[in-house]
């Protein structure tokens, strides 16, 4: 079945608004109606849900090359992440108590080049009123695309810039069948995801299959 964007984008919308409004049921209907206008605007600013991110987001590249992930965690810098959902260029998380884990931990972050990554509390209920919602933004130094969607001036660098480095311990290359979902983030179709444009994810891929036939990887893996 193809890939389709804004389906995709729909679906994990829903799911978003269900996962962090559902929970404000017990309060006034002006104080949902401020919640799920704060959501829209921030899905306007950061783009759509997402269910994981390329292990080259900023937001989760600061992990161990050997043991990539693609969600944020303690594994790639943050800590007191709580009942968190995640958008293109950003996410919301919502611990109980005053969030200053999370602040801190961003703010401890290394330095990226493409990017600067922030923490702000929100001012808004999001999925209990005892917790403390915490949005994290991934400020690009570039222009994106339209649906911000990152183009390939800026993905292809930061890819090449976490995969080529681990010629030097690599016993095998992984062909793209098993790197899209790293590459792509999800969801994501053969070839593009809501990360990048199809046009952009078939130069991802025409690159990583150029790359691995060097042979600087070791032998193309085969399952």
């Amino acid at each position: 079945m193809p890939f389709r964007a804004d389906e995709a984008a729909r679906v994990r919308y829903e799911e978003v608004e269900r996962y962090l409004l559902i929970r404000t049921r017990d309060t006034d209907e002006p104080a949902r109606a401020q919640s799920k206008d704060a959501l829209l605007d921030i899905i306007n600013e950061l783009g759509p849900a997402v269910d994981s991110y390329p292990t080259w987001h900023p937001l989760v590249s600061n992990h161990d090359d050997r043991n990539p992930v693609t969600t944020p965690s303690e594994q790639c810098g943050y800590n007191g992440l709580d009942h968190t959902r995640f958008f293109v260029n950003g996410f919301i998380t919502c611990p109980y108590g005053d969030g200053q884990d999370v602040i801190d931990s961003v703010e401890a972050l290394p330095y990226n080049s493409a990017a600067n990554i922030t923490a702000e509390r929100l001012n808004v209920q999001f999925y209990n009123p005892g917790a403390t919602p915490i949005l994290v933004k991934c400020k690009w130094n570039k222009p994106l695309l339209p649906g911000r969607m990152i183009p390939i001036a800026i993905a292809m660098p930061l890819l090449l810039q976490k995969e080529i480095p681990c010629w030097e311990w690599s016993a095998v290359a992984e062909t793209w069948e098993t790197m899209r979902h790293y590459f792509l983030g999800t969801p994501h179709g053969s070839r593009s995801s809501l990360f990048v444009t199809p046009e952009d994810g078939q130069t991802i891929k025409k690159i990583w299959n150029e790359v691995i036939n060097t042979g600087m990887f070791g032998p193309i893996k085969i399952r």
